[in-house]
């Protein structure tokens, strides 16, 4: 933790929207940032998977009074399903529990599966692998013991799913859905009901809320960003 001089400046206030890579934590991003340019409070709109990329919105200053609001808007993604094995964590970062054969699905068919069971409000059971707690435990910490408990499904909504590259195994899509909404869980789900197993291969958030990927900086030009210039990247609190 950096060390605070009771005479330094205030932190500025704002959003600062990071295009995260893959292979770190939402937590890590928000750790770098705190300490290169040396902030009190910094928090992030929202978690993304280790090894998802994309959109994170970190909250500065009296920024972090917004996290329920950034948290709850509606989010969009780019990913990737993967037929023909369904893993533990519903990602490519599990283990195969197990397999099948996807070759007779068609594009017609996984439109037609979606269209019908997986649009507009459903119930999403979240995966052991999350931070949802229940008992005040995180599933994930029960789920490392290789223990599994029962979860209340969850009512989400799926405004529109779209496939932009149909292809066996792999298929590419862009889905927009709500808050509290598991994109592997959606994989995993669409694997089962096929019949071949399913996971989520890879995933990129472009947009949450009012926010847009293109507006964000990358993470490499945030590290060779001068401290000097970290306010001026920051959208005002008035303009959110």
């Amino acid at each position: 933790m950096p060390s605070f001089n009771r005479n330094s400046p205030p932190d500025p206030d704002g959003v600062l929207l990071v295009d995260k890579p893959s292979g770190m934590t939402s937590n890590d991003v928000v750790c770098v940032v705190r300490k290169m340019f040396r902030l009190k409070k910094v928090g992030h709109g929202g978690t993304l998977d280790p090894q998802a990329t994309g959109l994170l919105p970190l909250l500065v200053g009296r920024g972090t009074h917004l996290c329920q609001a950034v948290m709850g808007g509606d989010k969009i993604y780019e990913g990737v399903l993967r037929l023909g094995s369904a893993t533990n964590t519903q990602d490519a970062e599990g283990e195969v529990v197990s397999t099948g054969d996807p070759s007779g699905v068609t594009r017609e068919a996984l439109e037609a599966l979606v269209a019908a069971d997986f649009s507009g409000d459903i119930f999403q059971t979240p995966p052991m692998v999350s931070a949802i707690k229940v008992g005040g435990v995180p599933l994930y910490k029960i789920a490392r013991k290789g223990e599994e408990v029962q979860r209340e499904p969850r009512l989400v909504h799926v405004w529109w799913f779209r496939v932009d590259d149909f292809g066996i195994p792999d298929t590419r899509f862009t889905v927009k859905c709500s808050k509290g909404f598991y994109v592997r869980t959606l994989c995993h789900d669409i694997g089962a009901a096929l019949g071949c197993g399913g996971h989520l291969a890879a995933l990129r958030r472009v947009r949450t809320g009012r926010f847009d990927l293109k507006d964000a900086i990358s993470f490499e030009d945030l590290k060779a960003l001068p401290r000097a210039e970290f306010a001026s990247r920051l959208l005002p609190l008035d303009t959110i």
